[in-house]
């Protein structure tokens, strides 16, 4: 099928490929965030996508996940650990869905992980509050109402 258009590969730009960025501090939006399951199928953890707005890098994109559930009772502490650290970044006090996280922006520390089999890739070791950053945006009413879970945003008697 036509493109209805002529490309020439000295006019494209070239490629980043999945190289990692170079370790060091990134302000960043996160605009994906879901639960999977872990591949032996007994925890879960949150993917979160995190897209690079500065100081340099901008558009390139990091994936990361925490740990929720796991068979370790260590990877589920440390898990508890960076689950704390993003809401503290983000300024969320309570955290009962992932959407809570989407739209959020911090400033990420990214590493380099070494890795021979698959190559090196980047990870997050810490996440900081951004002073006058926009809030993630708060799921509608309908969603973050859970069973057996009282809004705190109301006092008990408003239910």
């Amino acid at each position: 099928m036509n493109l209805g258009q002529v490309f020439n590969k000295n006019e494209l730009p070239e490629s980043t490929g999945f190289d990692p960025i170079p370790a060091g501090d990134y302000k960043a939006k996160i605009t994906q965030a879901e639960i999977k399951p872990t591949k032996d199928d007994t925890g879960s953890y949150i993917n979160i996508r995190y897209d690079i707005i500065g100081p340099t890098h901008e558009g390139r994109v990091i994936f990361d996940i925490v740990t929720v559930k796991n068979k370790s009772q260590k990877a589920e502490e440390i898990g508890r650990q960076n689950i704390g650290s993003i809401m503290g970044a983000l300024g969320l006090q309570t955290l009962r869905d992932t959407d809570q996280l989407v739209g959020g922006i911090c400033e990420i520390k990214v590493k380099i992980q070494k890795d021979e089999e698959y190559g090196d890739k980047n990870r997050i070791a810490r996440w900081k509050a951004i002073e006058g950053a926009q809030l993630p945006k708060q799921p509608s009413q309908e969603t973050s109402q859970m069973p057996g879970i009282q809004d705190e945003s109301k006092p008990p008697w408003a239910s």
